[in-house]
């Protein structure tokens, strides 16, 4: 169970860093080393937060198969 809170707390980290980075790079003027460093950034993010979810939904998969060949 420690696994999916530390899951959950990954995610929440990485998706409000990927809020940050989108607001500093809309909001502020940024050369274009900087501009391009925020984007590899965000898409290191975006990743992240796919991989999670992405586990969460093989997760929730296995549950509902459980459920479901115990119902049959």
């Amino acid at each position: 169970m420690a696994r999916v809170k530390k899951s959950a707390v990954d995610f929440e980290a990485s998706l409000a860093n990927l809020e940050s980075t989108i607001h500093k790079m809309e909001n502020q003027e940024l050369s274009l080393e900087e501009a391009l460093q925020c984007f590899e950034r965000g898409v290191d993010l975006i990743q992240a937060c796919q991989k999670v979810l992405e586990e969460a939904e093989q997760k929730i998969q296995v549950i509902t198969n459980k459920m479901a060949s115990q119902h049959s």
